[in-house]
């Protein structure tokens, strides 16, 4: 059926999401899931919403969930822009602010679905090499561009770039479009979302997937200067106008002002992140630095594929990327004490 294909679809090499195997009594580490359920007020939300009102559409712009955010941000409600997780958020970003004449630049190590977008929207781009320590430098980025894209903390290296950085890039850029994507930005590092008052050319994307524990909801959002908000919108009302479904806004918007249960989930990530990191290194293990919810490590001298094919045998499966530079080291998600405890009780049987 492939004659029946356009050029582009012919041409696209589709993003491949971790695996979600269906097996019982697994320890998965793999896709940077929170192990921490959804706040119990996100979940009340979403049964009172569970109602006759859903042979109804939904409210084309969030307005209530635009607002929540807002306010838990210190923006105007007008500064927000709201979609499908925040992949479909940068999706927007992709075709309605980054698709120029010129390049944009984003590292050679980062999220897999930038180049994916690329392609989809034929955007030209340019990899910026890490630097040996994994780290991101922003002077390395000085240069003509159609904008600029990266993660903080980096993915898949958890790495954590400062927003004296940031700042510094938005500065040397100021012609071009900087997105700045913050999925695990709560576990450690700071938000580029104050810097928005004073560059107009700073999008920041972050997602209720992980920090909030809503990755089976699919709920993302922008914040930027209210005409980078225009442009996705117009982008969202050609595409799709009714994006998010009652039952998502309703989620969303608790989740967002359950304040105390996003601290004390978010913390015990941390804190178990620091043991399992404690753990690794006195198995051997070199540890990227991470601020996210997951750690970036290496065996120097185990093979990383056989170390994730010998966890899988003992039912416990963590990321391992058959990538240039970083086919030796393993992504593991950061799960509950127990689950980290399987991983190195496992860790250790392997080594014997």
């Amino acid at each position: 059926m492939s004659r029946f294909w356009s050029d582009v679809v012919k041409g696209l090499t589709p993003y491949v999401p971790g695996e979600q195997p269906k097996l019982a009594n697994l320890v998965k580490l793999n896709t940077n899931e929170n192990p921490y359920g959804p706040s119990p007020r996100a979940l009340e939300a979403i049964r009172a919403a569970t109602d006759d009102s859903l042979k109804l559409y939904p409210d084309p712009n969030a307005d209530l969930l635009k607002r929540a955010i807002a306010a838990g941000h210190g923006v105007d409600a007008g500064n927000v822009f709201v979609g499908n997780g925040s992949d479909e958020v940068l999706a927007h970003a992709f075709l309605g602010l980054l698709r120029h004449r010129l390049p944009i630049l984003f590292p050679d190590i980062t999220y897999s679905f930038y180049p994916v977008y690329c392609g989809l929207y034929q955007v030209d781009y340019e990899t910026i090499p890490l630097l040996e320590d994994f780290s991101i430098r922003a002077a390395d980025y000085a240069k003509p561009n159609g904008g600029i894209i990266l993660p903080n903390p980096n993915a898949p290296t958890g790495r954590l770039l400062p927003l004296s950085e940031i700042e510094a890039l938005l500065q040397a850029n100021t012609d071009s479009v900087v997105v700045i994507d913050e999925a695990y930005v709560d576990f450690g590092g700071e938000s580029a979302i104050p810097l928005i008052a004073r560059h107009a050319n700073l999008l920041v994307v972050q997602t209720l997937s992980k920090s909030r524990s809503l990755a089976g909801l699919r709920v993302g959002f922008a914040v930027g200067h209210i005409e980078l908000i225009e442009a996705l919108e117009r982008v969202k009302n050609s595409f799709n106008s009714y994006p998010l479904d009652r039952l998502a806004i309703a989620g969303a918007v608790a989740a967002m002002e359950d304040h105390d249960w996003f601290e004390r989930t978010r913390k015990a990530v941390i804190t178990t992140r620091e043991k399992l990191v404690a753990d690794l290194a006195s198995l051997g293990f070199e540890i990227v630095p991470s601020a996210a919810n997951f750690v970036f490590a290496r065996h120097p001298r185990r093979d990383a594929a056989e170390t994730a094919q010998a966890l899988r045998e003992r039912s416990v499966i963590v990321r391992h990327f058959k990538m240039p530079r970083i086919d030796q080291y393993l992504r593991i998600t950061v799960g509950t004490d127990e689950q980290c405890a399987a991983l190195i009780a496992a860790l250790k049987e392997i080594a014997g």
